[in-house]
Formats: structure tokens, C-alpha cells, sequence
């Protein structure tokens, strides 16, 4: 059981819906782009610790409201063009009309991005507040699916949530929201963040129910910090779950913390993958150690079985 494919195409050029379709475990990262020069080398130093390890792709998020647009799209086509690594860009609704938005995926075919993760985004007033639509804008991420799948060959992915979605009426009206976005043309999911095997694995089963048949990929985010990872959460209109909180937070000491999350992550990773999950997503926060010593412990996990 391999947790990246054998063979890949060079950077920019493949799509994640060719990549997927290859049958391969995928094994990607996320990045968000940094705001000074020590985040920028920061991130390059994460981006080629974790080339080494030959991503099925890399993503690059994008800020509310478009406020890193340029980075965003910037760092995207660097990567395209620097690495071998196969880029996804993010893109949201929020702060954006139609026409905005068909100039932002315009500059991505400029740069030669062919993958976008096409999100709602949190409402302009933050998480938990009303969600109002920018004037001439989307209201909805199966609209942001269509409207980029119009306008080229995109290979166009989208969120999906184990616990479902803060403001989902509940788990079976969240999965409809996917099924509604699937059919808009969306062609794989990556999960927000979340801790229990058991939860994303209740998701592909309420999924295969409502009819999706995308590829859903689990996002995975080590505990390093809980304090950071506990307001995430809470951002997400959830909690870490208590067992989790318990396990990692036995001792006070930072790199007992660390090293207790690194673990949890790397049990859950492989019931996760025994389970049937098409592959993993990290979201690295631009930090490489975490995510490749999971994959170190994956890999044992794999050759001992």
C-alpha cells in the first residue's frame, strides 16, 4: 500500500482529477501564503523538505475576501514552474462578483493552473455570522464549481466536512450540500480538519448514500499546539474531542505535546487509509516536520503489514 503514486506528471501540468483517477494512493500538503519575507523563506524551506516525499499535489489557500489573491496566485505558479510538484489553487467567494471571480481564475490559466478548490468561505462579518453574498457575487460553492468549470479545463475540488458544516441544518442536509456541488461538477472533496477515524468514515457512508461518488480525501492537521489547534476548532464551530485533549495534554511540556499529537495523527492516518480512504491531506501550517514524521510512521506501518 503505497501513500504516493509511482509515477506523476511535472508540475503544473496534470490535473488532481488525472492524478486521482490513476488509482494510487494520494498523499498532498497545504500552504497558506506568508506575509514577509521570513514566511516566505519559511515556506520554501517546508516546500522542498516535502517535495522530497513526491506529493500527489500541493494546495495554496487564499485569504478572505481575496486579500492574498497575488500571493496566492504568485506562489501557485512558482510552484508550477520551480518545482515538480502539481499545484491547486484556492479560490472563494467572499468579497468577489462574478466578474472578479472570472478574472482571478483567468490569472490562474495565465499562470498555468489547471486545479482549484473552489469555497464558500466564512461570511465577511467571520465564523458564525450571517453569510451575505458580495453585490453582483455567488451565494453558494456549487455556483463558484460551475462558473470556474465554464470557463476552461479546470479539474475543480471542494470541502467537505466529517462533523458537518456549522451552519448545516444536519449531518444529512451538509451531505446534500456535497451531492449539490458534485453535480455542479466538482470532482474530488478534501475534508476540513477533524480528529476520529470514525467521523469521516460516517461521512463516506452518508456520502455514498446521497449519491456522491467524488473522491473524498481526509484532511489531516497534527496537533503541535493544542491551544492553536483548539481555536481552529472553535472557529469551525467545534471542539477537539476530550479523549483526544486528554492524550495529548498529559504533560505540559511542549515537545511531550508534540510528540503525543504527531502520534495521534499517525494512528488515525492508518485506520484512516485501512479504512478505505483514497489517500491523506495535511495541512502543514508551512511547517514540514509533523507531516514527515507521520509519513515516516506510516511507512513502517505499511512495510510491517
Amino acid at each position: 500500500m503505497a501513500l504516493g503514486p509511482d509515477a506523476r506528471l511535472p508540475g503544473g501540468g496534470a490535473t488532481v482529477r488525472e492524478l486521482l483517477a490513476s488509482g494510487q494512493r494520494s498523499f498532498s500538503f497545504e500552504f497558506f501564503p506568508p506575509k514577509d519575507d521570513a514566511g516566505s523563506a519559511q515556506l520554501w524551506r517546508s516546500l522542498r523538505e516535502l517535495e522530497a516525499l513526491q506529493p500527489t499535489f500541493v494546495s495554496v489557500t487564499y485569504g478572505a475576501g481575496g486579500s492574498t489573491r497575488d500571493r496566492t496566485v504568485g506562489i501557485t505558479r512558482r510552484i508550477a514552474r520551480e518545482t515538480s510538484m502539481t499545484p491547486m489553487a484556492h479560490l472563494t467567494c467572499v468579497g468577489h462578483s462574478r466578474a472578479e471571480l472570472r478574472s482571478v481564475v483567468g490569472a490562474y490559466a495565465d499562470a498555468g493552473i489547471r486545479n482549484v478548490l473552489a469555497l464558500r468561505g466564512d461570511p465577511p462579518g467571520g465564523p458564525g455570522t450571517p453569510w451575505t453574498a458580495s453585490p453582483g457575487g455567488l451565494r453558494y460553492a456549487s455556483e463558484l464549481v460551475a462558473l470556474v468549470r465554464s470557463l476552461g479545463d479546470f479539474s475543480v475540488g471542494v470541502a467537505a466536512f466529517p462533523e458537518g458544516h456549522r451552519e448545516a441544518a444536519s449531518l444529512d442536509d451538509d451531505v446534500a450540500v456535497l451531492r449539490g456541488k458534485q453535480d455542479a461538477g466538482a470532482e474530488f472533496a478534501i475534508t476540513d480538519m477533524f480528529f476520529r477515524a470514525a467521523d469521516y468514515l460516517r461521512l463516506l457512508d452518508r456520502a455514498e448514500r446521497a449519491g456522491v461518488r467524488i473522491p473524498v480525501l481526509p484532511g489531516i492537521m497534527p496537533i503541535t499546539n493544542l491551544r492553536q489547534i483548539q481555536r481552529m476548532a472553535e472557529l469551525s464551530g467545534r471542539e477537539v474531542p476530550a479523549e483526544v485533549v486528554a492524550r495529548v495534554s498529559r504533560s505540559e511540556d511542549p515537545a511531550a505535546v508534540r510528540a503525543a499529537g504527531v502520534e495521534v495523527a499517525s494512528e488515525m492516518c492508518e485506520a484512516l487509509l485501512d479504512g478505505g480512504a483514497p489517500g491523506l491531506h495535511f495541512y502543514t501550517l508551512n511547517r514540514s516536520k509533523a507531516t514527515r514524521e507521520i509519513y515516516a510512521n506510516l511507512r513502517l506501518a505499511v512495510r510491517s503489514a
